[in-house]
């Protein structure tokens, strides 16, 4: 049976109408006009909205003063962090920021200044001197030694090269033991 037949034996006279049946026999009308648009979504919403300053991340006050005493220090940045704590707390979110401001050309109270080149490569996802890696992904030993072995290559913006290794906690005892290495004795 037809959608048409099937609406005009239950009292619908049009296509575009709603047709209810009520308990006392009487029919209930709604028109309906509606229009779904589908469109691909080409970013992530937790990336787009994603904080591009420390003073920008919600609940970690004092590990960002942290961060951004150390970006504004004489001393700088150390070699490596390590960033742990429950799903959800911001953890990649204060590494990718530390891997902006690590770059920035002008970085102002230990905050990216997100207008230079190098702040608004990151931003678009062109910094080719940011590296991020899903460990859980990539947890093999040669994964950890193909990434030793671009760790000693010169960044080719001339700043810092930075990898961040996201879920690092997944590697395997092997690839742990080969990270230590680079971890411990960090390039020139």
């Amino acid at each position: 049976m037809t959608t048409r037949r099937r609406r005009r034996q239950s009292g619908c006279e049009r296509e575009s109408e709603s047709c209810w049946r009520l308990s006392a026999g009487a029919t209930a009308y709604n028109s309906i006009t509606a229009a779904v648009i589908i469109t691909p979504v080409s970013e992530v919403l937790y990336r787009k909205w994603r904080p591009q300053r420390f003073s920008e991340v919600m609940g970690q006050e004092a590990i960002t003063r942290t961060l951004r005493n150390s970006v504004a220090s004489e001393r700088g940045l150390a070699h490596a962090y390590l960033f742990s704590g429950p799903r959800g707390t911001g953890k990649t979110t204060l590494g990718r920021l530390l891997a902006k401001v690590a770059n920035c050309g002008g970085p102002s109270d230990g905050e990216p200044c997100n207008l230079c080149v190098s702040c608004t490569a990151f931003n678009e996802g062109r910094a080719m001197d940011f590296i991020e890696q899903d460990a859980a992904s990539h947890n093999s030993v040669d994964d950890i030694r193909q990434l030793r072995e671009n760790v000693v290559l010169t960044p080719m913006a001339g700043g810092k090269k930075v990898y961040l290794l996201d879920e690092v906690h997944m590697l395997s005892k092997g690839a742990e033991n080969a990270l230590l290495k680079t971890l411990e004795e960090p390039p020139d």
